[in-house]
């Protein structure tokens, strides 16, 4: 059995190392992040058979929460990790040299390993340590090119995270205080007695604001357009697809295991609306195409937010799907738009420059907004049908927000697509999207055409990760095998 735990250590130890393999040999040390990611990957895939139908729980060194490192190893949490290092290998940092090219490619390893660790983790004081060591290392990233602007917008960054990383320990504290414990799969056990009422919702909204800042929810999303701007677009990739759904990870872990109360669920759900519709507003006021893609991205979390709070298997799976599709098609989107951002008017022609890539932004701007049979349309209409089952009045405004922002989405994109077939003459055409982008785009535009061709096994398979992931039970079950569950 390949040890899941190497999908944590290696990009960690790889962190350490990187600057001696890159002083002994710059050419070596190029390659040897991407090499590690790409083992990385290969691990999480030998593993995935492992994890089936019964989920690991290791303690590292043999010393048990809250003293301990305690890893939760699922098909959720590994398809999470696995995520994580696909996306930052296809997203490794390129084309600098010198020390600043060691410090990003350094924070960029230290990125995969919190990042793996937080979706692996099985108690909430590790889950915070590791959710503070991804914000350390955005932070670092964001703030790489080393101009005015993105010093500026990593400081606002700083301060918001720094906030919600101080909420989120409140909350940590509130619910040690009333539980007595950390360990995910206790706390399923108690929280029932222990934080249903007043202290623990308390604590589900600090611990909801804490991680959400990471996560685009409103209304602390603030710095979100200015940093996406800002970075190099392959750190906005990175913030938007990855780091953003981990937040929304453990967001999915506290209220599948801890607060499954309805008032938690309509905190999520007011919230959600809220994101969908101020989000897609925004971006279609926004004349800056980056700041386009980043406010499109909080109206994406906001969907992905509503369908969580649906209770139950079939809330999980709709929001895993959306959440899913949003990690393929944002990344691609903000890859084209490395050298086509700025004002959407400098568009014009960007089709005659590169056919390719104005192809498949069409195709991935289609899968945004939900035109069938793309993955999108599917993903949407799992939260919309799922969202009218429900009982009640808000459930119904939230898929009702949900259609609304996607004619709005369509809108704004289909203006860009517009200004891409705009002809002009060859000596006034826009610079082309590089060919590494160009190709990781492609690859992930090919990702989508596969799920078309493949919906049914992927659907499948998206469905038993969810139906694991919302059995607190089972996950109980898996820590303490000799556990008494209540009726």
């Amino acid at each position: 059995m390949t040890h899941p735990v190497l999908l944590f250590a290696l990009p960690l130890l790889a962190a350490f190392l990187l600057p001696v393999v890159w002083r002994a040999s710059p050419a070596a040390g190029r390659l040897f992040g991407p090499l590690v990611l790409a083992v990385n990957v290969v691990i999480g895939l030998l593993a995935w058979d492992d994890v089936a139908g019964q989920a690991l729980v290791i303690a590292l060194g043999g010393f048990q929460p809250p003293f301990g490192i305690a890893f939760y190893i699922d098909r959720l949490a590994l398809l999470f990790a696995v995520a994580v290092s696909l996306a930052i290998l296809l997203l490794w940092p390129a084309g600098r040299d010198g020390d600043g090219a060691v410090r990003e490619a350094t924070l960029t390893l230290v990125l995969a390993a919190a990042g793996t660790g937080l979706a692996m983790s099985g108690d909430l004081f590790n889950i915070y340590v590791f959710y503070e060591l991804t914000a350390v290392a955005s932070y670092g990233l964001a703030a790489a090119r080393g101009t005015g602007a993105g010093y500026a917008a990593t400081m606002r960054f700083v301060v918001i995270g720094s906030f919600g990383a101080a909420l989120m320990l409140i909350g940590v504290a509130l619910v040690y205080q009333a539980a007595g414990t950390l360990n995910l799969a206790q706390l399923a056990q108690v929280a029932p007695g222990t934080l249903d009422g007043p202290l623990g919702l308390a604590a589900f909204v600090f611990m909801l604001f804490g991680a959400g800042v990471k996560a685009e929810l409103f209304p602390v999303n603030t710095w979100v357009p200015e940093v996406y701007g800002a970075a190099s677009k392959r750190v906005a990739g990175l913030l938007a697809g990855i780091i953003s759904k981990l937040a929304l990870l453990i967001i999915l872990r506290l209220l599948v295991l801890v607060f499954q109360h309805a008032e938690a669920q309509q905190i999520l759900l007011l919230l959600g609306v809220a994101g969908v519709i101020t989000g897609e507003l925004a971006a279609w006021r926004a004349r800056d195409l980056t700041r386009m893609l980043a406010y499109s991205s909080i109206g994406q979390l906001g969907v992905m937010f509503i369908a969580f709070s649906i209770p139950g298997e079939a809330g999980v799976f709709a929001g895993l799907a959306v959440a899913l599709h949003h990690m393929v098609v944002k990344p691609a989107l903000f890859l084209l738009a490395g050298r086509w951002g700025g004002a959407v008017e400098r568009l014009d022609g960007a089709a005659q420059a590169s056919p390719l890539a104005a192809a498949l932004f069409i195709l991935l701007a289609l899968s945004l907004i939900g035109i069938p049979p793309l993955p999108g349309f599917w993903a949407k209409f799992l939260v919309v049908s799922s969202a009218l089952a429900q009982p009640g009045a808000a459930h119904a405004f939230a898929a009702a927000a949900i259609l609304f922002a996607a004619v709005v989405e369509a809108s704004y994109l289909f203006r860009v697509v517009a200004r891409l077939y705009r002809r002009l003459p060859a000596a006034r055409l826009p610079q082309a999207p590089g060919r590494r982008d160009l190709a990781v785009g492609s690859l992930l535009g090919a990702g989508l055409v596969a799920a078309v061709l493949w919906l049914a096994p992927v659907g499948d398979g998206l469905r038993g990760i969810a139906a694991e992931a919302a059995d607190r039970d089972g996950y109980i079950r898996a820590v303490n095998p000799a556990v008494e569950l209540l009726p």
